[in-house]
């Protein structure tokens, strides 16, 4: 008899065992209600532009499964211009930083091109960040750092990436900046 007294205490206590573990439970994958990446880019009064055409014989992103792989960018303004020159040299860190963050605006531009909405991102895998600068300049990081925070914000911890920030002894046309990156979306 004293097992029948038992069995409803081990019942409750197996019921709520297996409730705590369903509550714990990862939900289905794809983005949360409140995960809107393009309300927090109005927020941050940021509009993004049409997105930059290659210059060359590629494409902007390649999709591959679940990840997709931008092609570089630098630092294109709307009116077609560009941050160029040599960090180190006549450019400032601070201005680097802006054209990295412009960067960070005209990748975002061909996510959304790609994607249709930006709530399908489901994270920012890897940065690489190359940095226009004269031999002795070794501040690069703080110059992708225009663009690894702009990623922070919008994306929140989805934001928050692998990164290189390199030095190089020139780039395109010149400009300041180029920067790739790897992103993991929903499937």
């Amino acid at each position: 008899m004293p097992l029948r007294k038992n069995i409803p205490a081990r019942l409750l206590g197996l019921l709520v065992l297996l409730l705590s573990c369903w509550a714990c439970a990862p939900s289905a994958p794809g983005p949360e209600a409140d995960y809107d990446p393009e309300a927090r880019l109005a927020e941050l009064q940021i509009t993004l532009p049409a997105p930059p055409r290659p210059v060359a014989n590629y494409v902007n992103g390649v999709r591959a499964g679940n990840l997709i792989f931008l092609a570089g960018k630098g630092p294109r303004r709307a009116d077609g211009t560009e941050l160029t020159g040599k960090l180190g040299q006549e450019v400032s860190i601070a201005e680097g930083y802006e054209g990295a963050r412009l960067t960070a605006i005209n990748q975002l531009a061909v996510l959304k091109d790609m994607l249709g909405d930006l709530k399908k991102v489901k994270r920012i895998v890897k940065v690489l960040g190359m940095v226009n600068a004269t031999p002795d300049f070794v501040e690069q990081p703080k110059v992708i750092n225009g663009f690894s925070d702009l990623m922070v914000e919008v994306f929140g911890a989805r934001g928050r990436h692998a990164r290189a920030a390199v030095g190089m002894a020139s780039l395109p046309r010149g400009q300041a900046v180029e920067i790739e990156l790897v992103v993991e979306v929903f499937e």
